[in-house]
């Protein structure tokens, strides 16, 4: 079942709110199971090693990851919302 916007408004405010790297720790490892932490870490390593122009097939060796994962990160990098540009860009300042 979908959460309702009224909940993913909350989240959204929830997660603004964090102000330093200590708070959104403590948030993350409260919020997430390890597993779920784990699973985005990687995502966030893939995605920035796609950012940086390595080829998919070298990131999957190197991630241990699968092609088919490198390939839905790439999507989301050329077609999503444009939250893992702008979070790239502003982690680059």
């Amino acid at each position: 079942m979908p959460a309702s916007r009224e909940h993913l408004r909350d989240l959204y405010r929830l997660f603004a709110s964090v102000k330093t790297e200590k708070e959104a720790r403590m948030l993350l490892e409260d919020i997430l199971t390890p597993q779920e932490l784990d699973v985005i870490a990687e995502r966030w390593q893939l995605i920035r090693a796609l950012h940086s122009g390595r080829p998919q097939r070298t990131i999957a060796r190197e991630l241990k990851l699968s092609i088919s994962k490198i390939t839905r990160g790439s999507r989301m990098l050329k077609y999503g919302s444009g939250g893992f540009r702008h979070f790239l860009q502003k982690l680059r300042k």
